[in-house]
């Protein structure tokens, strides 16, 4: 027997979802239903399922797989209730850019028994809002509703198109009870549509004249800045901005990142910054802002020298979706980041741009010390570190760096991160250092508890794509840890055989409110109160992180506050999870707020 639920499941697949992420109510008897009759006459169903018992740790889960194979991932959940309790992820797939699909039900419509699939239990009745999609349609890029099997398949193309067209994002599909049960005719079931006719937009690029433009900026700059944040979730982006840096001897920094755009080890590759004072503003002449929703912020005395130029290129250049966002430019680019790098490294590959003059050489050589400068700043930071009393963020992540770096097979390479630290977000980029495209990722939002679920998906994603990590790594605070509903994390990371190391950065409390108070009352009488008085501390009674998740999934546990101890027992962590096949946490007391 066909349904529009064999149908829609049918055309994901066809489309090349994988996995989907799940969380089952009274509206999905129709799907599970055709699950368990792939089960039985095929062995296996078609799409990979993965039970969540959280609907926004599920979310995070599609949203790290997606992230890391670039392929649409399918979450389920439940009514009106199931939706909202995708919380804050939905924050996090519409500002990450991040093509999910989410699908839920919508209560049965008919209550006599007029149709299959009528309303029969009370629960029904409050579930059955009048518009349960403006939950999220503002975050979505496109809202549907599947109205019959005759359609779903159409219905399920356009929106994967949406979500896959840049900028890319979440869509929400729903559908009533009794539509998910409507039966189908053989003809209707069996019709093959084309997929190669329902493409996503092909990404846009410059205009000749854009391309241009900045070259000739480029090529005729004094200090030429790139300020990037997000091209690198497109891994194919990293190798032309290194091409393009190193050609015009730019400078590269990060604004509030989300991925690894551009090698730490980039000899002009100057750091990131993640909200202070961009002193790099005050030299450059000639700016691209790539792929940036924050390039600098203006209340931190942040303001390019006069007369610079500057130029923005984005998928979303204007950011549509924020309510304020300004940047003074000269221009704003709708452009994809590798459509657009490809073509400013052909224009500045044109016989009349002449890159070799000796300024550009004698710029080339001035930021390779100055990179040099900012490593041995960072590893100074870390080694004046070696014997405190109480360890602070940058100690842990130098320790954490040099065994993965020493216990992996990769030594390091093949290691994947999530780097959800948040105070501390900028110091996983700094200590850390990640090289490799692709291989340290974040939300990309700002909800908290992401990573958690995230790693999960994360590590399915790697797994279903044989990328090869040897490690994977989510570095988190400790109220991110738990933001991210550990006990369903674990949980789920158990049952579905993902072991990851969770590194907790203790301190305490959230150290974000108390910065944010800080920046408004740096001298107020707040400024000297303790974090509990505050109430942004969690205490002496705070909960024991690391045997939450050894209750919820087996995970091995650690609490560490001696700093000599540290070096051992993130060693043995790492050798749990490469032998033993289990997560493990390290609760890392470092300096309290």
């Amino acid at each position: 027997m066909h349904t529009t639920a064999s149908l829609f499941l049918d055309t994901l697949a066809r489309a090349g979802v994988t996995h989907a992420f799940v969380n089952w109510g009274n509206d999905h008897p129709a799907i599970l239903e055709e699950l368990e009759r792939q089960r039985v006459e095929n062995g296996k169903t078609a799409i990979e399922i993965v039970t969540c018992p959280n609907e926004m740790v599920g979310l995070s889960a599609a949203q790290a797989f997606t992230q890391v194979t670039g392929k649409s991932s399918l979450v389920i959940v439940h009514v009106d209730v199931g939706t909202q309790a995708l919380a804050g992820a939905v924050h996090n797939v519409d500002r990450g850019r991040v093509p999910v699909i989410i699908f839920s039900g919508l209560a049965p419509f008919s209550a006599q028994g007029e149709h299959k699939g009528s309303k029969n239990e009370w629960p029904m009745w409050p579930q059955d809002v009048p518009d349960q999609a403006a939950i999220v349609r503002q975050y979505m890029r496109y809202t549907t509703q599947i109205l019959s099997g005759k359609s779903v398949t159409k219905t399920v193309l356009r929106a994967l198109q949406f979500a896959n067209s840049s900028p890319k994002g979440p869509v929400y599909i729903s559908a009533r009870r009794e539509t998910l049960e409507e039966e189908l005719d053989d003809a209707t079931a069996n019709a093959k549509i084309d997929l190669g006719k329902w493409p996503s937009i092909t990404p846009a690029g410059l205009s000749p004249a854009a391309a241009r433009t900045i070259v000739e900026a480029l090529s005729t700059a004094e200090f030429p800045l790139f300020i990037v944040a997000h091209s690198g979730r497109n891994t194919r982006t990293v190798a032309p901005l290194v091409e393009l840096s190193t050609k015009f001897s730019a400078a590269v920094i990060m604004s509030c990142g989300s991925s690894v755009c551009v090698p730490c080890s980039h000899p002009f590759y100057l750091g990131n910054n993640f909200g202070g004072k961009i002193p790099l503003l005050e030299e450059a002449d000639t700016i691209l802002i790539l792929e940036t929703d924050v390039p600098w912020i203006d209340a931190c005395q942040n303001v390019p020298r006069e007369g610079a130029r500057v130029f923005v290129v984005d998928s979303d250049p204007l950011k549509q979706t924020f309510g304020w966002s300004h940047v003074d430019a000269e221009l704003l680019c709708r452009a994809d980041s590798e459509v657009a790098l490809g073509q400013l490294l052909e224009a500045a590959n044109q016989p009349k741009v002449k890159l070799d003059h000796p300024g550009i050489v004698e710029r080339a050589k001035k930021l390779k010390e100055r990179h040099d400068e900012f490593i041995a700043s960072l590893e100074l930071v870390e080694t004046s570190l070696q014997n405190p009393e109480v360890a602070e963020p940058a100690y842990v992540l130098s320790i954490l760096r040099k065994a993965v770096a020493e216990n992996t097979p990769s030594h390091g390479e093949r290691t994947l991160w999530v780097n959800e630290a948040i105070s501390s977000f900028h110091e996983v980029f700094n200590h850390i250092r990640p090289n490799v495209p692709g291989n340290m990722i974040a939300s990309g939002g700002t909800s908290l508890g992401f990573s958690l679920g995230g790693a999960v998906g994360a590590y399915l994603g790697s797994q279903s794509t044989n990328m090869g990590h040897d490690l994977l790594v989510a570095v988190v605070g400790d109220g991110t840890f738990m933001f991210g509903v550990p006990s369903s994390a674990y949980w789920m990371a158990r049952k579905y055989n993902t072991p990851y190391l969770t590194i907790v950065l203790n301190n305490g409390g959230w150290a974000s409110p108390k910065k944010s108070m800080m920046g408004i009352y740096p001298a107020g009488i707040g400024s000297k109160a303790s974090g509990d008085k505050l109430s942004v501390g969690f205490g002496p009674d705070m909960p024991d992180y690391a045997q939450i998740a050894a209750a919820a999934g087996g995970a091995w546990a650690c609490k560490v506050s001696d700093v000599k101890k540290f070096k051992e027992v993130i060693e043995e962590a790492i050798h749990v999870v490469l032998t033993e096949k289990r997560c493990a946490v390290v609760d890392c007391i470092v300096q309290s707020i």
